[in-house]
């Protein structure tokens, strides 16, 4: 689940960079007023800046935790089944070697063969349940980022800000105004619609 809060976080800095890139790019007064950003975030130019504690919003949306531990639950379920598959496979190797002098070459041989079978058949189904929750986790991804834009545009019907960003710690913001946290607005209210669905 930390490559999910990882992918989480990645895109959402890219999201930030190429917004920044978008507003700034043919900034005439940019050169001219070295505090222009100051400024927007101050709101003097009439331009405020938000933002959402994203591990606060993980820790709180009953959403992103209940469909988490849903990943998680699947993820261990996979895993105990390919675990339980492989110590079966590999039991059945044992058996052969211990039976190998009572057999004969070609019993050994078919034997053998099935197991080969065997493990290439558990190998192919690991590969499609990592892919199927890569799958999951990728629509949970697309899901929660839709529930959360759906969310901070009605939140930002008014335009009061002009920019809604995500903060984690150690991510790509290093200073954050705890004024513009509008991170418990957008937990109690994603939690609300939620609940109402």
């Amino acid at each position: 689940m930390k490559n999910l809060s990882l992918i989480i976080n990645g895109v959402l800095a890219v999201a930030v960079a190429v917004l920044f890139y978008l507003h700034f790019k043919d900034c005439k007064s940019c050169t001219k007023a070295p505090n222009s950003s100051i400024n927007a975030a101050s709101g003097k130019s009439g331009q405020i800046i938000a933002y959402v504690d994203i591990d606060s919003l993980e820790t709180n949306y009953i959403f992103f935790k209940e469909r988490k531990s849903d990943l998680e639950k699947r993820q261990k379920s996979i895993e105990s089944t390919l675990q339980g598959e492989a110590e079966s496979l590999q039991r059945a190797a044992y058996d052969l070697q211990q039976r190998a002098a009572t057999i004969t070459q070609a019993e050994g041989e078919a034997i053998q063969e099935k197991l080969i079978n065997r493990k290439a058949a558990l190998e192919q189904k690991q590969m499609q349940m990592s892919e199927s929750l890569m799958a999951d986790q990728t629509k949970f991804n697309l899901e929660l980022n839709a529930k959360l834009d759906s969310f901070l545009t009605e939140y930002n019907a008014d335009k009061r800000f002009s920019y809604i960003l995500t903060y984690s710690k150690g991510g790509s913001i290093l200073y954050k105004d705890s004024t513009y946290n509008i991170t418990n607005d957008v937990v109690k209210g994603m939690n609300e619609k939620y609940k109402a669905k």
